[in-house]
């Protein structure tokens, strides 16, 4: 490419940039984290790298974005807090626990971010209904396992969480209002609240200080206590219990709290005491072929077995299991000629429709539970006739996560994923993303339709692709056109 096209590309990015917005109606309006943002494609790598009596019908959360990889997909949710309420962006993420935001007098908290959204500081100060969580009180014991060493009264209970891209966050833990939408009707929601602790971020590092793709904080949905969801669930709030459908052809999906009755969706067990969605996986097949591979292979343990994460983009696959996943996929065209791309993608040309050319991947878990992730789930499309492959070797990205199976957004999209943490049960089944589910109000017997939402305005949908589409053009003209 020469200079001036180049630097005519460059001046368009700019121009386009300056017309990104996002914008949501409902108080939990959840965006795509990365959506029209310049992001080189081994950014990706690196984010995922670094990650009763009475009960509330249902929760709506309106779902905005998408999850392809080639789009950056990850997700984020506007949430109230307060008295006044005010407006946070906060990360969701199913692999950690806790609910923080950035606070005032933070030390390398960022001031502003590149996608588009005002960041906000939260002072406990301004809110009338905040109150501060000492060493001493209930939840800090519980949460630690007992009192934190030095512990004497009115001192402030911390925390310190650090992710698996190295960055961290570290603060105190303030109690104050969650403002939320509960499900009142057929695609009808009201606002209500309920009072959660979560913590007052003081102190950022890494990814988390940066204002490239700077957010007000992270929404963990784990299962601990310590989570939003295990607070509303234990107060009477909501049932314990979620679900996402992550729509990759329109955008947006559907993402609800409470019980999900339509459509029906087969589970498997979660396996016990772990600090994510672990489940047992039995085999995987290639098409019609079974990988032939050691019985231990994903036994479950301290950094091994399969972890289903909806924070993550891409899967990550233990390194035999990637190699014996990627040799069966490229046997079905043996005379391709693969571009490594930023040093990590493995890319090549194709102008044939990928689902006739490439064979499914199916997981088999145990209750005979499969996962089928086709050919254009696990390839994505860079250019008219450039294709990328979305599979990653778990043992190239850490030596602590070598022989785990990390299954995230790549193959979850475009299925209706349901965490039923009463059941101790995670299940999915193949759904159109863009139309509704029907969820129960357990204090009525009552079911609602709870519709997909889209909240990413039109023009940052079509700027933020066209921004992903112009950057990777720039980097795969210089291969491809050689």
């Amino acid at each position: 490419m020469d200079p001036r096209t180049r630097l005519a590309l460059l001046g368009l990015l700019s121009f386009l940039a300056l017309f990104l917005s996002v914008n949501g109606n409902f108080v939990f309006s959840v965006h795509n984290k990365f959506k029209g943002k310049e992001r080189s494609m081994s950014a990706l790598k690196d984010h995922d790298v670094r990650r009763h009596r009475r009960i509330l019908s249902a929760v709506d959360l309106e779902l905005g974005g998408n999850g392809l990889p080639s789009e950056t997909g990850l997700y984020f949710a506007r949430i109230g807090i307060g008295s006044p309420s005010n407006d946070y962006f906060v990360q969701v993420d199913t692999g950690s626990d806790i609910l923080w935001v950035n606070c005032i007098g933070c030390e390398k908290c960022p001031k502003k971010s590149n996608l588009g959204i005002d960041l906000t500081l939260y002072d406990p100060k301004g809110s009338s209904t905040s109150k501060l969580v000492n060493c001493d009180q209930d939840f800090c014991t519980a949460t630690y396992d007992g009192q934190l060493p030095g512990c004497k009264p009115n001192l402030l209970c911390q925390y310190n969480v650090v992710y698996g891209d190295g960055s961290s966050t570290a603060g105190y833990f303030v109690k104050d209002t969650l403002h939320f939408n509960k499900v009142t009707g057929n695609r009808q929601t009201a606002t209500t609240n309920g009072s959660v602790i979560f913590g007052c971020g003081a102190k950022q590092s890494g990814e988390l200080g940066t204002s490239s793709e700077a957010l007000d904080g992270i929404l963990g949905f784990g299962q601990a206590n310590s989570s939003m969801l295990s607070q509303l669930a234990s107060s009477g709030k909501v049932k314990k219990s979620f679900a996402h459908c992550l729509d990759t052809a329109n955008g947006g999906g559907i993402f609800a709290i409470g019980e999900v009755v339509q459509p029906k969706v087969k589970t498997t067990p979660l396996v016990p005491n772990q600090a994510h969605y672990n489940v047992v996986m039995k085999a995987i097949e290639v098409g019609d072929d079974v990988l032939q591979l050691p019985t231990d292979i994903f036994d479950a343990g301290d950094g091994k077995g399969t972890i289903i994460d909806s924070g993550t983009t891409l899967a990550y696959l233990p390194e035999l299991v990637y190699e014996g996943v990627m040799n069966k996929i490229m046997s079905r065209q043996p005379d391709l000629k693969l571009h490594t791309v930023e040093d990590q993608f493995s890319c090549f040309q194709f102008t044939s429709n990928v689902d006739d050319g490439f064979p499914t991947v199916t997981f088999n878990f145990d209750k005979s539970l499969t996962l089928i992730v086709y050919p254009h789930d696990y390839l994505f499309q860079i250019r008219e006739d450039v294709w990328c492959i979305g599979w990653q070797n778990s043992g190239l990205q850490s030596k602590d996560g070598k022989e785990m199976t990390l299954l995230g957004d790549m193959v979850l999209s475009n299925k209706l994923v349901l965490y039923d943490l009463e059941n101790q049960a995670i299940g999915w089944t193949e759904y159109n993303c863009s139309t509704s589910i029907k969820v129960k109000d357990e204090s009525t017997g009552e079911v609602y339709t709870v519709g997909a939402h889209n909240i990413s305005s039109a023009s940052s949908q079509i700027v933020g692709k066209l921004l992903t589409f112009l950057l990777i053009m720039i980097a795969m003209l210089q291969i491809f056109t050689c």
